[in-house]
């Protein structure tokens, strides 16, 4: 077996805890996903996945107005009922396989 060394580094506590709980529902722990994450790379020579910037980046104040903007426009929506909104999930279904 390979010499092993310790590796730290710091991270914001909740996403440590998020990313914790993801791996231990794969069934593994932090420790043996950043080692496999270190493999892949290793075998990719590279970051094991694209990274790319976005084509544009918006700003927290431009999403917010755009939620405020479409909230305003869905409100001059007339309510459907549930019959009405079945039918046009049907129709929509028919038109996807046709």
């Amino acid at each position: 077996m390979a010499e092993q060394v310790l590796i730290q580094f710091s991270a914001d506590k909740e996403l440590k805890q998020e990313v914790t709980e993801i791996y231990e529902q794969l069934g593994m722990d932090l420790p043996t996903a950043f080692r496999m994450f270190m493999a892949r790379s290793k075998m990719m020579g590279g970051l094991p996945f694209a990274a790319i910037l976005p084509d544009k980046a918006i700003t927290r104040t431009e999403a917010k107005n755009a939620f405020h903007e479409l909230r305003k426009q869905a409100a001059d929506v007339p309510e459907m009922s549930l019959d009405e909104i079945n039918t046009e999930i049907s129709a929509a279904r028919i038109e996807r396989k046709g």
